[in-house]
Parts: C-alpha cells; structure tokens; sequence
C-alpha cells in the first residue's frame, strides 16, 4: 500500500491486525505471523531454506518432513556463542477449540547446544476484542517471555554442561 507521497505505509501502525473470531484458521495465521515478526524482532534471522525446499518437493512429501506444526525456523541470534543451532516454532490451535499451544524448540534437537523445548498453551480470548482485533502488546508480551524462558533454559544448560565438565576434569586427576 502506498501513500499519496508515493511512500509505503507501514499497514501495522495504520491498521490494527484483525481476524475473524469465527474462523479458526484466520485466527491462527494471525497468531503465527505475529509470532514471526516477534522473533525476528528479537534478533533471529528466518531460514527460509526450509521453505524453499518444501515449495520444490510438494505437498505429497510435505507430510514426511520433520516439520511437524513448526511456523519459523530460525539461525542463532547474532554473536551466539554457537553457531549450529536456531530456533523451531510450531504452534496448534486444534479444531472447535480456543487453546493455542506456542512451541520453541531447537532447530537441531540432537545438537550439543539444544536447549529443552518451551511452550504455553493459552486461550485465544485473551489475545482478541470481541471485534477479532488482535491486542498485540499482551500476545508480544507472551510470546517474548516465552522467548526468555528459552533462553534462561539455555544459561541453565551451559552451567549445568561447565559444571560436569569441572568434575569430570578434577576426576581425571584424581586417578
């Protein structure tokens, strides 16, 4: 969309993001874009290679993949001490149901820097005015704390991983 200056206009700022409360589907794209741009937001790059390669095989293999409900993938945030290892998003909203569960997972669940996976589940009531406009300050302020938890998940881990690196290495001299 263009002003009359021949500018873009940020359609998020003039334009509050709405959904049909009736429409289960509508709701959840719009929960999932939203998360998409918190994520990014917080400094995670999308991969898109994923999507690229899903687009050239096809629905057929789609169901074969190791997707599993994941809306965004991610590469590790800028000056991340690893570097093999981004973020996996997935998110449900089951059918005739109001509860949204947000996963975060590791991209690489089998990598030495996989954090244990995090999620909410919440109603979608919370999110939405009775008009299906999404109050996006309350989501964002969900979605980010589930992104901090995460991350506290991943601090837990280093300390946990340096401390039986300690042991192991006072074991050694020990003998």
């Amino acid at each position: 969309m263009t002003t009359t200056d021949g500018t873009i206009a940020n359609s998020a700022t003039k334009n509050p993001k709405k959904a049909n409360l009736l429409d289960h589907h509508s709701i959840k794209y719009l929960l999932d874009e939203s998360v998409s741009e918190i994520v990014a937001s917080r400094g995670y790059s999308e991969d898109v290679r994923l999507s690229n390669v899903r687009l050239l095989i096809g629905a057929i293999l789609i169901i074969y993949t190791k997707e599993k409900n994941a809306i965004l993938f991610t590469y590790p945030p800028a000056g991340s001490a690893y570097k093999s290892t981004g973020l996996m998003i997935s998110s449900k909203l089951p059918r005739f149901s109001d509860m949204y569960t947000l996963t975060i997972a590791s991209a690489d669940p089998k990598s030495i820097s996989a954090n244990p996976t995090v999620e909410f589940t919440k109603s979608v009531t919370k999110w939405f005015t009775k008009d299906g406009v999404l109050v996006e300050g309350l989501f964002w302020k969900d979605v980010e704390g589930l992104v901090n938890q995460y991350a506290k998940e991943h601090k837990k881990n280093e300390s946990l991983n340096l401390m039986i690196l300690k042991k192991c290495w006072t074991n050694a001299f020990e003998l």
